[in-house]
């Protein structure tokens, strides 16, 4: 049977709270371990983890799974603005917030993100010792070399030029923002890819969310400088197992496959063959169970 999860707020700072489900698991151990979690880049619990935290939930863990700040039900202003350090700052609170809640122990945290969270994961585990076990999927691991492959060369002054408008335009106003994604390639947005177009209509937005799928102009250039791969070596000596698509061309796996030799023991990488999007649906159970063998083994 799924479980309903409980809706709460986590302050973080500058008055935000978090929306936040929390799942708890059954038969409601005194002080059960917990597994935190955050989707990627403009992604929203919605959009697939409720199949990870159900899983996860079964097995007797609790559940904490939040919207970064600008996204879905969470406060925070330039609404859908994507600042990476603030995320993994507003994430460091939860964390917190969740060491305080009745029925979880403090002391058993496990962490999962995936896509730009994945990325997340890699610099929390790498800071903060509370965390006793990482599962990094299909993580962004330099926003830099990913920028390379999606804007092509002839484009990139372009890019740069529109990039530099844009920040000295918030001298006197708000930032711009651009569609996440467009079919057009002449079109300026983050991505032109069908398989985020095929993943917005498998998992739909529910009603009473805003999602008007775009977001700030500088959340852009705020990528193009976010490398948590630079963190794998120091996450040791903390657990940490990644997770990557064999054709996944959003965050392309060799990157993570090559900063995983970095990493210290205990490691693990486990591949699936699918494209990005694949994770949430089609090879559910394999990322799902290969996270979970990880969480029963290490928290």
């Amino acid at each position: 049977m799924a479980i309903t999860p409980e809706e709460i707020y986590i302050p973080v700072d500058d008055g935000v709270g978090l929306h936040t489900w929390i799942y708890r698991p059954s038969g409601s151990p005194a002080r059960a371990p917990v597994i935190s979690m955050a989707h990627g880049f403009a992604g929203l619990k919605y959009y697939g983890l409720d199949g990870y935290a159900q899983r996860f939930a079964a097995a007797g863990f609790a559940v904490v799974v939040h919207d970064h700040r600008g996204f879905g039900h969470s406060g925070g202003l330039p609404r859908r603005d994507i600042d990476p350090w603030r995320q993994v700052h507003d994430w460091r609170r939860v964390i917190s917030h969740i060491t305080t809640l009745d029925g979880i122990d403090p002391d058993r945290i496990g962490l999962w993100g995936t896509s730009y969270a994945g990325g997340h994961c890699l610099v929390l585990g790498a800071t903060d010792r509370r965390i006793k076990a990482v599962v990094s999927q299909i993580p962004t691991i330099s926003g830099y070399e990913q920028s390379l492959r999606r804007v092509p060369a002839g484009q990139r002054a372009a890019m740069a030029a529109v990039l530099a408008a844009d920040d000295r335009a918030q001298l006197d106003g708000e930032p711009a923002t651009q569609p996440l994604n467009s079919l057009d390639p002449g079109t300026l947005a983050v991505y032109h890819s069908q398989e985020i177009e095929d993943f917005s209509q498998r998992f739909p937005t529910p009603e009473g969310i805003e999602d008007d799928q775009r977001v700030t102009l500088r959340s852009t250039l705020k990528a193009q400088m976010y490398d948590p791969g630079v963190w794998v070596p120091r996450v040791t000596p903390t657990p940490l197992l990644m997770i990557v698509a064999e054709r996944d061309v959003i965050t392309p796996h060799e990157f993570a496959e090559t900063a995983f030799v970095t990493a210290g023991e205990p490691k693990k990488l486990v591949r699936f063959d699918g494209g990005h999007f694949d994770a949430y649906s089609r090879n559910l159970d394999e990322t799902s169970g290969a996270a979970l063998d990880w969480f029963l083994t290490h928290v």
